[in-house]
């Protein structure tokens, strides 16, 4: 869902802003894009920390094929620490941007970009937090939203392996095994395909913290705009690659869409439907009622000898 957001509100704002050299929605777009930028990264790094754990749970687990189904409360409370916790996380962002106006070659045009410059209108102790997290952006950036999700993941698929591996040489665990796998497969590829779209941006703030006086502006803009193409491209893939690596998402998913499509009316379908329904039934019944129902003896006459 947040990878929807993204691609709904933030891609045609940036394209928007290549087009015309005008910012949409002014200054308020200007904080929000990257608010939500950041905001997602967070929600993937801790997305991918809790299904980690989930697969470690479910290796060690003494009853692993037997694993009652997680509450919807439980699930739903898990989702608002993550997305609360990466909003709060990504705050700064709104202090840090602000709208800057620059003369582009052609005069008498005003062209318009976001600049990484705290408003001097802040309080002193939010200026001065603000600063701080500017000066310490690039490092927190690459541990947090890139060494974090990459490390865990893998800790945790080598520690579920490992488990697995005494789990199978005492004999347990063999029923499941290949779902467990599947899943894996899951979250590893997950991870690839987040730490290649966020590798880039990476590499290129380390390299514009030491070489910005040696970079144009027009270079660092282009650096600026495939960095965010890159997050777009990965916000696109994901659930792609979720529905076709996650076979009962995907197949529930295509139920879902193909009841749509076909508006769920009563039709031949759901004639099957009651017919199977009746013959379930059937089947069932002849599962407790073995004999067949026999005819009520026919009542005797009264008066008679017997």
């Amino acid at each position: 869902f947040w990878d929807f957001l993204i691609l709904f509100f933030c891609l045609p704002v940036v394209i928007f802003n290549e087009i015309t050299k005008r910012r949409l929605l002014g200054d308020v777009s200007c904080r929000i894009v990257p608010f939500m930028e950041v905001s997602s990264l967070g929600v993937t790094t801790f997305s991918l920390c809790a299904l980690g754990i989930d697969r470690f749970h479910a290796a060690t687990s003494p009853q692993a094929g037997a694993r009652p189904i997680e509450q919807c409360q439980s699930i739903v409370a898990k989702l608002a620490v993550i997305w609360v916790g990466s909003m709060t996380l990504s705050v700064p962002e709104l202090l840090l941007w602000q709208l800057a106006q620059e003369a582009p070659p052609a005069p008498g045009l005003l062209s318009e970009r976001c600049a990484m410059k705290p408003s001097p209108g802040l309080p002193e102790a939010v200026y001065s937090l603000v600063l701080t997290y500017q000066n310490a952006r690039m490092w927190w950036y690459f541990g947090c939203y890139f060494c974090l999700p990459v490390l865990f993941t893998v800790s945790c698929q080598l520690v579920t392996r490992r488990v697995r591996g005494s789990a199978k040489a005492e004999g347990r665990g063999v029923k499941h095994g290949r779902r467990e796998r599947n899943l894996n497969c899951t979250i590893v590829a997950l991870t690839v395909i987040y730490a290649l779209c966020t590798a880039p941006e990476n590499v290129c703030n380390i390299v514009v913290a030491y070489m910005s006086p040696d970079l144009s502006r027009h270079t660092l803009d282009l650096l600026d705009l495939i960095n965010q193409f890159f997050l777009f491209f990965k916000c696109s893939v994901t659930p792609v690659l979720l529905l076709c690596l996650c076979r009962p998402l995907g197949q529930a998913f295509m139920d879902c869409c193909c009841c749509c499509c076909e508006g769920c009316g009563p039709d031949g379908t759901s004639s099957e439907g009651s017919a199977d329904s009746k013959l379930k039934t059937e089947m069932s019944s002849s599962i407790f009622f073995d004999k067949p129902r026999e005819t009520p003896p026919p009542l005797l006459a009264l008066g008679t000898p017997c």
